[in-house]
């Protein structure tokens, strides 16, 4: 059974230093942006 996934697009901005820390999490880790942020969104009250 497929369940169809709905999406909601968002945009962010981040400064540079923000950006450089996420950046480098993803290349050590091998996540992508978007799971980072889902996952930590996940983890809110």
């Amino acid at each position: 059974m497929n369940k169809k996934l709905t999406l909601k697009r968002i945009s962010i901005n981040l400064a540079i230093d923000e950006a450089k820390v996420l950046e480098q999490y993803c290349h050590e880790t091998g996540k992508a942006a978007t799971d980072v942020v889902r996952e930590l969104i996940r983890k809110l009250p």
